[in-house]
């Protein structure tokens, strides 16, 4: 999959982009992000990208013009590119989203700074706006790093192992379950005796259980959307049985 992320501070994406996972599926030709400096699609000898809005009011808005360009060049050899706007008025980025995203082969992310970019641009070239949360960043850098990060997890290979990927929290509405390693005690804390058993299918009901509780006490708006088979709903039975009889 190919990103294209067009920005007015290219400099803050080689830090995050380049390290880890990121920067290992790159290197197997799974990824690869291409980060555009919006400002080399002017035409002024200032390079200037924004300018005073229409109408006044407080602060400078990116101007269309070396936006529509950039886009234009991306979309030369395919048409049907998606370009998705970063912004706090979006659609919230969830999972689901992340999944959908991954089945394309390329998409174009606008990061948005100042006042915001021309409608022109909303209007015409934007086809997802997609925000991280209900709260003001001072672009949409860091959002746009969340997507290629959350997307790329979905991209067959890129974590080494898919179960990984699936078992993750959210990725089927469910929490993940505690975790465990080395050394079976630290400080009088002992790792459940269950997960030293062997016997896997313990293993795995005690994961489920625990994801499910996870779920129910900390998400438990998750579970109204949650695919929950018939032992899934017997183990909330059992658990909400606990609970009540803790509390």
């Amino acid at each position: 999959m190919k990103f294209d992320i067009l920005t007015l501070f290219p400099e803050m994406f080689s830090s995050v982009l380049n390290s880890s996972i990121l920067n290992k599926a790159q290197e197997k030709d799974l990824i690869d992000i291409n980060t555009i400096n919006i400002r080399d699609y002017t035409t002024d000898k200032h390079n200037q990208a924004d300018d005073y809005p229409y109408g006044g009011g407080a602060g400078m808005v990116m101007k269309a013009e070396p936006i529509f360009r950039a886009v234009d060049d991306l979309k030369l050899a395919s048409r049907d590119i998606a370009v998705i706007f970063l912004t706090p008025q979006g659609d919230t980025f969830n999972q689901d989203m992340a999944k959908e995203f991954a089945e394309e082969k390329e998409l174009i992310l606008l990061c948005g700074h100042y006042e915001g970019v021309d409608q022109r641009v909303r209007d015409e070239l934007v086809t997802h706006e997609v925000s991280i949360g209900d709260y003001v960043l001072t672009g949409g850098e860091l959002p746009a790093m969340i997507l290629v990060d959350a997307i790329s997890r979905m991209i067959p290979g890129v974590l080494g192992s898919e179960e990984s990927a699936i078992q993750d929290s959210f990725y089927g509405d469910i929490l993940d379950y505690p975790q465990y390693t080395r050394p079976q005690e630290y400080k009088g804390l002992k790792v459940p005796s269950v997960l030293l058993s062997g016997d896997h299918a313990k293993v795995d009901r005690w994961r489920r259980k625990k994801a499910l509780k996870k779920t129910l006490l900390k998400r438990p708006d998750l579970l109204a959307n949650a695919s929950l088979s018939k032992e899934d709903k017997l183990l909330l039975a059992e658990i909400k049985e606990e609970i009540n009889e803790e509390g």
